[in-house]
């Protein structure tokens, strides 16, 4: 008799003993992880949060184009220039931009940490063509095609010399060649130092530390692009072309060999796949891709300079791909705008309030099941913090001195709930050390424990912001805040906002 069929009478003619069940929070063998918990995601997802999420897999690809462009489109025409550039044009760069990483990591699954280096490339490029500092102005209908096609093979030029690395060995390669690059440009100046180029000599051909200035604005076809609107609307239908055309190739016998190669490049080997050739393509799709994006920020610059192609940035296209989910063509949109949007705001104290007790708001209903527990535990903590400043204001009158500035109707609320001490220099310090102790017990403990926790915890939290960190909102605090929403959205969605949990069978 099979095992699985319960097992030999024991001795005595007694019936055989019961299986042994498992768990329902584990896995059976055999089974994945995820696939055991499917009841359990289905059930999470029978909220209003499940309602958008089934509402948005229904929808076909032009309608969640159109929702997620479409208020692209609207924004020129309700802000003004500055805050166009700041949160608008910036953000599509950066869309655009990590749109070429998600093909070389999200597709292809290659950890390629010289991706900075195209960008930079194509921005130099396009500056030698067609720039006052060259003396050269070629018509960006010419110059773009031909940085695309060179950066392109740039990109071809370094999978070639790495294309059996992998993991690590890759990202230590193409980190250097991200370096190298950053050191030419800083050098390639031919008047400052004894570098001779072949057949031409010295030539100030980047400008060195300086830069490559006075980048010709784009001349397409006799229509010149000088504005912010125009750049923005430019880089919006590349943007729209882009995504269509990826989705397409998502689609097609190289998309779907680009995700088993991700997966399991020895498989996908064995399975007779080109792997090789496809590395290789990755690169220089990605590659072109940023090469692209460099004449469109040069462009709008006016200038390619050194200091804007380093690991910095490097790590800001990262978070947006990685944010987005990989792999997804959508998700770098949303990760572009929260990356690049969030410290925006936070510019303003009246705005990184409003952002502050928005994460925590968020965090506090998305990560807390059942539905009433968190609203429970945001009623305690108003009912809290009002009985703190009630007795603080009898027994503490310095303790609630202190006036909130530009803080608009929220600021005058919380008036009348936080703490706001006449000097808080000290007690803000000894705030912000308790709390950090704070979350970390809260990671202990479980349950209802927990949730009671949470209230003082919350408290604590608004007392730090409005007494340390909105006096730092331009410097740390953007930081502090940029992070913890990362992690709050990162918690909720491990794979990313749009990603896709990957199943291995163990």
């Amino acid at each position: 008799m099979s095992s699985l069929g319960g097992g030999q009478p024991g001795e005595g003619g007694l019936p055989p003993a019961a299986p042994e069940v498992e768990p329902a929070d584990q896995a059976q063998v055999g089974t994945d992880e995820w696939v055991a918990r499917v009841d359990e995601r289905r059930a999470a997802q029978k909220g209003l949060s499940g309602v958008v999420v089934r509402g948005w897999e229904r929808l076909p690809a032009p309608a969640r184009l159109i929702v997620l462009l479409g208020p692209f489109a609207i924004f020129p025409f309700i802000t003004n220039e500055g805050n166009l550039y700041r949160y608008g044009l910036l953000t599509l760069i950066y869309a655009l931009l990590a749109m070429g990483l998600n093909v070389v990591v999200g597709f292809a699954g290659l950890l390629d940490l010289g991706y900075v280096a195209f960008f930079g490339f194509g921005a130099y490029l396009y500056g030698i063509m067609a720039s006052g500092h060259s003396g050269h102005h070629l018509q960006a209908e010419i110059a773009i095609p031909i940085v695309v096609v060179s950066t392109a093979l740039v990109g071809l030029l370094l999978g070639l010399t790495s294309w059996r690395l992998l993991g690590d060995y890759l990202a230590i390669v193409t980190l250097f060649f991200l370096q190298a690059f950053v050191i030419f440009v800083n050098n390639a100046n031919g008047g400052l130092n004894d570098f001779s180029y072949p057949f031409v000599g010295k030539v100030d051909l980047t400008g060195g530390a300086n830069g490559l200035d006075r980048i010709d604005p784009f001349n397409l076809f006799g229509y010149h692009i000088t504005t912010t609107k125009g750049y923005y609307f430019f880089t919006l239908i590349s943007i729209t072309l882009l995504m269509t055309m990826l989705y397409f190739v998502n689609g097609s016998r190289t998309g779907r060999a680009w995700r088993a190669l991700r997966e399991d490049p020895l498989a996908a080997e064995v399975m007779s796949m080109p792997v090789n050739r496809l590395k290789l393509l990755a690169f220089m799709f990605g590659a072109a891709v940023a090469g692209f994006s460099g004449t469109i920020y040069g462009a709008v610059q006016s200038g390619a300079f050194p200091g804007d192609y380093d690991v910095g940035l490097l790590i800001t296209i990262y978070a947006i791909v990685i944010l987005g989910g990989l792999g997804s063509i959508g998700g770098v949109v949303i990760g572009a705008l929260v990356v690049n949007g969030a410290p925006e705001l936070l510019r303003s104290s009246s705005n990184a309030r409003f952002l502050f007790y928005g994460v925590l708001l968020l965090a506090l209903f998305l990560a807390m099941r059942p539905w009433y527990k968190p609203l429970l535990v945001l009623l305690g903590t108003v009912a809290f913090g009002f009985a703190v400043h009630g007795i603080a204001s009898a027994v503490w009158s310095r303790g609630t001195a202190g006036h909130i500035s530009g803080g608009g109707p929220l600021g005058r609320g919380l008036e009348h709930w936080v703490l706001l001490p006449s000097h808080t220099s000290s007690i803000a310090g000894w705030a912000y050390f308790a709390l950090i102790v704070a979350a970390l017990v809260l990671t202990l403990l479980r349950d209802w424990w927990r949730a009671l926790a949470l209230i003082p915890t919350l408290y604590l939290a608004a007392f730090v912001w409005e007494n340390k960190l909105v006096e730092q909102v331009s410097g740390a605090t953007r930081l502090i805040m940029l992070g913890t929403l990362l992690v709050v959205i990162m918690n909720v969605r491990p794979a990313g906002i749009f990603g896709t949990s990957r199943v291995e069978i163990v």
